[in-house]
């Protein structure tokens, strides 16, 4: 018999699209699951659908706690969890049918401890039946299906900063071995959690297998094209410092140089969101600009950056209006080609 795959799916204020999700997992052509519902004190009819289908399968667990936020209801369904492999699913997206049988597969066939698989934006539809690309897989010595990629522990903390590395990062598009998570758990409070937690579950594994398949669907809301700045983006800040300590301290120097210069890139658009929105913010602005100064100097141990990408930090520290005007002429530029 296959083992048990948990699937944890936190739940709050998604009562139009809760059952379209939950029922998504229930369909799956793998049978052998426990789905935890967590109910994050959702103030609608949440709790009572989740306590719905429960009663009427067997394999659905419910967690009803006072509202911790996403990590809080991912931690609460990691420390209740029976299976030996783990999946995240958010309560407004859907899966294929197929979406934990081919990640379960994926990790048997390679021998990983983890695997994960293409997603894409829906409104929702049915996802398409796509089939696997084959082309620049990488497979283990002993061969490999098509369409399915093995990574390294090396290579996976090299994705994070690869034009893909959106696959990477976040939480909910893989299957994780239980044992991955051991202590780990996600950061209460914040945002951007899977930016302060992937990377040590990609460090425990010895390597990932990549499904090149869209098998789960990441759904946009009408409500969710918002316009502005939301000020709990400095978690970003917090969450992508800590990693870059933690490569420091765990051999991955490699990758300093390039992790830098990501970190500085993605301060520096948060840095002109508060000039536009919060513009009496001028604490985190001048701890961004120190930030990326720090940067500049602590690149020098692992290699350096582009030229013309150490003017324009250099150009940042010390007078960012200008900055800015050249970077809005680049950007305008590079529109007409």
């Amino acid at each position: 018999m296959k083992e048990l795959v948990s699937v944890i799916i936190p739940v709050y204020k998604v009562e139009t699209y809760l059952e379209r999700c939950v029922d998504s997992v229930l369909a799956q052509t793998y049978e052998n699951l426990e789905i935890l519902l967590v109910d994050d004190g959702s103030p609608d009819g949440c709790p009572a659908l989740c306590d719905k289908y429960a009663a009427a399968d067997s394999r659905v667990r419910v967690i009803h706690q006072e509202n911790m936020g996403l990590s809080g209801a991912r931690n609460a369904g990691i420390d209740q969890a029976q299976g030996s492999y783990l999946s995240f699913i958010d309560s407004d997206d859907y899966v294929a049918p197929d979406f934990i049988e081919s990640l379960y597969e994926a990790c048997v066939s390679t021998g990983s401890q983890l695997s994960l698989c293409r997603w894409m934006y829906v409104h929702g539809e049915e996802l398409p039946r796509e089939e696997a690309k084959t082309a620049g897989c990488k497979t283990t010595e002993g061969g490999g299906e098509e369409g399915l990629r093995v990574y390294s522990r090396r290579e996976l903390m090299e994705m994070l900063y690869d034009p893909d590395g959106a696959y990477f990062v976040v939480a909910w598009n893989k299957l994780y071995r239980r044992e991955l998570f051991g202590e780990i758990r996600y950061p209460l409070g914040q945002i951007h959690e899977d930016e302060a937690t992937t990377y040590k579950l990609f460090h425990r594994a010895a390597q990932g297998a990549f499904v090149d398949r869209p098998l789960y669907g990441y759904f946009v809301a009408p409500s969710s094209i918002t316009r502005g700045f939301n000020p709990r983006r400095l978690d970003w800040i917090t969450g992508v410092k800590e990693r870059l300590d933690f490569f420091e301290k765990n051999g991955y120097t490699w990758l300093m140089p390039q992790a830098l210069q990501a970190f500085a890139d993605g301060m520096i658009d948060i840095y002109f969101g508060l000039v536009d929105y919060q513009p009496e913010n001028r604490e985190d602005r001048q701890r961004i600009r120190e930030l990326v100064r720090q940067g500049q100097k602590r690149v020098g141990a692992y290699g350096r950056f582009p030229l013309r990408t150490a003017v324009g930090y250099w150009l940042f520290v010390h007078v960012p209006g200008i900055y800015r005007i050249l970077l809005d002429r680049v950007k305008s530029e590079n529109g007409k080609q």
